[in-house]
């Protein structure tokens, strides 16, 4: 008995198997957050998304810290080549959102007016949208991924995290109907790419630049919702009603078809399909 527990915990290399860090992960993020929503209830402070990021990343410090492993583990070592796919990555987010809003200004599905926004204005919505890529990338592309691409390959560890991915944004505004939907299989897709721009630059760079400009070109620039969520931006777009199962209405870019094939396409393209499984035991 006391060798089948042993085989379950650790497997035949004596190491603690990939399943139990993944849990492990969530029990200590659990012990780290739960206190501080607790805090922020009696105390009334907003629980905002630099402090999650600061909580997740905790977390994986000291999970890491139980592993004895170093954390460059997780993101990868900070050189040139990361700078450099950090780069790359944010040209593709941005690429991921002008194409189907260039389209849809085409077809006159939209168009834009300047909208009254200050460089304080902006600043802050990069400052959110930085916060928010660098919390789900952690969470998502981070240390959880990477032990879940160690234990099953790509493919098993990819739908599952893109099922959570999913799960995460299913309360967000506006996940009703054929826009929730459609909006649905875009997160999903989207977790899907940065997975796989993960497996390509084999760090966090590049899903964290991609995560990142494709939000702040929705949201800070072009004015759309960001995952339902509405964002000020440099230009407010005005969305045709005739043709808001097109353009995704209030929910924005993520609500629309055009920017689903637009997803797809990049996701399935030959410079994600080279990516090669990295398994870090």
């Amino acid at each position: 008995m006391k060798n089948t527990i042993g085989f379950i915990l650790r497997g035949r290399e004596n190491r603690i198997r990939n399943g139990w860090w993944v849990l492990i992960f969530f029990f200590t993020l659990s012990a780290l957050l739960f206190p501080l929503i607790l805090l922020a209830q009696h105390y009334g402070f907003e629980l905002n998304i630099w402090m999650q990021s600061g909580i997740i990343a905790l977390a994986t410090l000291l999970v890491q810290a139980l592993r004895r492993k170093p954390p460059l583990e997780i993101c990868g070592r900070i050189n040139r080549n990361w700078w450099s796919e950090l780069f790359t990555g944010s040209l593709l987010g941005a690429v991921l959102m002008l194409v189907p809003a260039l389209i849809l200004w085409i077809s006159g599905s939209l168009s834009w007016q300047m909208n009254r926004f200050t460089g304080v204005d902006f600043l802050q919505g990069l400052g959110v949208m930085m916060g928010v890529a660098l919390a789900e990338e952690l969470l998502f592309r981070g240390f959880v991924f990477q032990r879940l691409l160690a234990a099953f390959g790509e493919w098993p560890a990819q739908l599952m995290m893109a099922i959570l991915f999913l799960l995460t944004h299913l309360d967000n505004e506006g996940m009703t109907g054929v826009a929730g939907m459609l909006a649905a299989v875009n997160i999903f897709m989207a977790s899907v790419l940065f997975g796989r721009a993960y497996l390509k630059s084999k760090n966090l760079s590049m899903p964290l630049g991609l995560h990142f400009m494709a939000n702040v070109t929705q949201g800070p620039v072009l004015g759309f919702g960001v995952s339902g969520d509405q964002e000020p931006g440099l230009f407010r777009p005005v969305l045709s009603e005739a043709s808001a199962w097109l353009n995704g209405g209030n929910f924005g870019l993520e609500a629309s078809p055009v920017a689903l094939i637009i997803l797809l396409l990049m996701t399935c393209s030959p410079y994600f399909r080279k990516s090669e499984t990295i398994i870090k035991k």
